[in-house]
């Protein structure tokens, strides 16, 4: 067993082969992450505690420059924050200074981390035939 064992852990999937009859890859496929956000005066901030509010977050990131908007995203049922929010500071220069004092740092007991928003993408199915309505019946 212990043999099996250490062939096992030689071939980089270890346990995993250990225990399946399914024949994984021993390679896993190369996924390329996404290219990094244009600086921009809007940071996407994620990691938010589900209770830190707006207000608590234009404070944290005030520290760092003129915050022109901060808004968390809430749920509509709970009212609580969903773990993200936006702030959008006057300048680049600010923004940049607020994603290096705030990025990895704890806020109300949570690590957050800050990052340029990307532009939103449009869905897949975005574009609907003229005269229907929204649920998708005439």
């Amino acid at each position: 067993m212990a043999m099996l064992a250490a062939r096992a852990a030689g071939k980089g999937n270890g346990i995993r082969r250990l225990f399946s009859s399914f024949p994984f890859p021993s390679s896993q496929p190369a996924t390329t992450p996404p290219p990094p956000a244009e600086p921009s005066t809007n940071l996407f901030i994620s990691g938010l505690n589900k209770r830190t509010t707006s207000e608590g977050l234009e404070k944290a990131f005030s520290e760092f420059g003129q915050v022109v908007h901060a808004r968390v995203v809430t749920d509509r049922v709970s009212g609580y924050s969903k773990g993200f929010g936006f702030v959008r500071y006057a300048t680049i220069e600010e923004a940049a200074e607020g994603i290096k004092g705030m990025d990895g740092k704890f806020l109300e007991g949570w690590v957050i981390f800050a990052e340029y928003a990307r532009p939103r993408s449009l869905p897949p199915h975005s574009s609907q035939a003229k005269g229907s309505s929204p649920s998708g019946f005439p």
